[in-house]
């Protein structure tokens, strides 16, 4: 893709109340780490949110152990599933912005190691997910314009949907979401906690979710003014948030 080309997920901007859903979400997560500005952080509020949004992504993958058990390290195998990527996750963000099909896999690798053969970790299904992982690689490196928001909701849906790994795709996508926040410096410290976001509102997110892989343009904005309202949830669920009261 080259520079000249024009950005691929812009028209995305123009759907009814797309652009202005996003804005109200990035003003709120601006405040926040406005506010973050004014009191010291440390590597341990961004290992809270990573803690926190590693819980969520495991218990919309169906585990059952809390966020007390996920952070005594005794959560089931699906939570250190989650909590072993996101321990790696920040250090593929300078990746992402050049090389995103080889954190894509990476991602798979962290989430399902020890779950599948080695030679099936970060590889896809066959060649149309292969084909999909690509596409969505491509979106990333060409969605300079676009907002970081909507790139990563749009990331986070096409894994998502597309299912192009033997498991843990839910995870990865999650995953992704979180990543692309960072590597395009909105949440550099990845404290807001996107996870969190779509787990208060499961049965909308899983809902939208199908709505975006069957539904068609109509699926496509429904999930959109649906991410934008889960930024706005993850972002309450943020560590600083708790700070702010203490």
């Amino acid at each position: 893709m080259t520079a000249s080309s024009p950005d691929p997920l812009a028209h995305l901007l123009a759907l009814e109340g797309v652009g202005s859903a996003y804005a109200a979400a990035r003003d709120g997560i601006d405040v926040m780490l406005r506010d973050r500005g004014l009191r010291r952080t440390s590597p341990e509020t961004t290992a809270e949110s990573l803690l926190r949004g590693a819980h969520a992504s495991a218990a919309l993958e169906g585990s059952v152990s809390s966020l007390t058990q996920v952070r005594e390290g005794e959560g089931d195998d699906v939570a250190q599933d989650a909590l072993r990527l996101s321990a790696a996750l920040l250090g593929l963000a300078p990746q992402l912005r050049h090389a995103p099909l080889m954190v894509f896999a990476r991602l798979h690798a962290l989430a399902a190691a020890g779950s599948l053969p080695d030679e099936r970790l970060g590889r896809p299904r066959d060649e149309e997910a292969a084909a999909r992982l690509r596409g969505i690689a491509d979106l990333l490196l060409g969605s300079r314009e676009t907002p970081a928001l909507v790139v990563a909701a749009v990331v986070h849906a096409e894994l998502a949907a597309s299912a192009p790994f033997a498991s843990h795709n839910g995870i990865v996508a999650r995953a992704a979401e979180r990543l692309v926040l960072v590597a395009r410096g909105l949440d550099e410290k990845s404290l807001v906690v996107p996870e969190a976001g779509h787990l208060a509102l499961r049965r909308e997110y899983e809902s939208n979710l199908r709505g975006y892989r069957d539904g068609g343009q109509a699926g496509v904005h429904a999930w959109l003014l649906y991410g934008a309202e889960a930024f706005a949830a993850g972002a309450e669920a943020s560590p600083l948030r708790r700070e702010a009261t203490d």
